[in-house]
């Protein structure tokens, strides 16, 4: 095996992406002992979408110009996470992971970024390790729950109230109506701001944006992913953001963009998939009452050691995978 000397760190290339993502299946689905590594994620697609995303930069590591990993790194205004961050099972335990990493955290520095997190394997020491080394610390788990949700309701007619989906607007009220997301998520946590993931799903048509109002106010919206090429696939339904406004009221403004997410899924046919950090307590709990059962945990690793939008108060769904 050559020199990790001789492995180099640049730009994901397009014509990269399909051997990309056979590396991230194939890594996950070592790690996690798939009898079959490569049906890891079935048909959905992590790194493409991102790939085509305005905030977010992805990564690669190759060896004499053969691809041998890549990292996603994305930015949600004042926030950035990672992931997934995956090697070719041949080069694990050669310091490629670490190469990356060095890579991303120039990139956040670029950007001035004050927050910064990850989600990795909470039974795995050494991923934590490995995040430990740059300044990541552990903190609460992170829960991926799933709920199928029953058929979509006839159509009735629509109150002032309903929910609403973002690819239905013209585009000034899309600008509005982006721009009214950006204001909630700051009041959560200061300079977090989902704009060009919202962006990024309206021109690449992997999904949709749903929101709910009350008198005309912003209440919640949550960015759901569903359909070929996209992060959820054809069957389900993947919450990658969701937030509703807090302050009192604000648990049963999660439950109504909730009952937005379920309707959005059922429309499609597709069973919704959609993460909480258990710091969050009562939206995790709220869940949980509506039937969602847990898939999987995962620990929430953020740079600085600081709550950020992982706090009680808060009324948000991701999981930073």
């Amino acid at each position: 095996m050559p020199s990790n000397r001789l492995i180099k760190i640049g730009p994901l290339k397009r014509s990269e992406l399909e051997e990309a993502d056979r590396i991230v299946r194939l890594a996950f689905g070592t790690f996690l002992g798939i009898p079959n590594p490569l049906d890891f994620m079935g048909d959905r697609n992590f790194m493409t979408p991102r790939w085509h995303s305005s905030n977010v930069k992805a990564i690669a590591a190759r060896d004499e110009g053969r691809l041998i990993g890549s990292n996603a790194v994305t930015r949600w205004g004042s926030f950035g996470f990672f992931g997934p961050l995956t090697v070719l099972p041949d080069y694990w335990d050669r310091g490629v992971a670490q190469r990356l990493l060095q890579a991303t955290m120039k990139i956040f520095d670029g950007w001035g970024v004050r927050h910064t997190g990850l989600f990795t394997f909470a039974q795995s020491a050494k991923h934590v390790a490995l995040y430990q080394k740059f300044g990541y610390w552990p903190r609460y788990l992170t829960a991926v729950m799933t709920r199928t949700p029953g058929p979509d309701p006839a159509p009735q007619a629509k109150r002032a109230d309903s929910p609403a989906r973002l690819s239905a607007f013209t585009r000034s009220q899309r600008e509005q109506a982006i721009q009214a997301c950006g204001k909630l998520t700051g009041k959560i946590d200061k300079g977090l701001d989902l704009a060009g993931e919202i962006q990024a799903v309206l021109a690449q048509r992997t999904g949709d944006v749903v929101l709910t109002y009350k008198r005309g106010l912003l209440d919640a919206f949550a960015i759901c992913l569903n359909g070929p090429g996209s992060e959820g696939g054809e069957k389900t339904c993947y919450v990658k953001f969701g937030a509703a406004r807090g302050g009192a009221g604000a648990g049963d403004r999660f439950d109504k963009l909730l009952d937005a997410c379920e309707a959005f899924a059922a429309s499609r046919g597709a069973t919704v998939e959609a993460g909480v950090n258990l710091a969050r307590e009562d939206a995790y709990r709220r869940m949980r009452a509506r039937g969602y059962r847990v898939l999987t945990h995962g620990v929430a690793m953020q740079r600085p050691h600081a709550d950020g939008f992982n706090r009680a108060d808060a009324y948000v769904i991701d999981d930073w995978r």
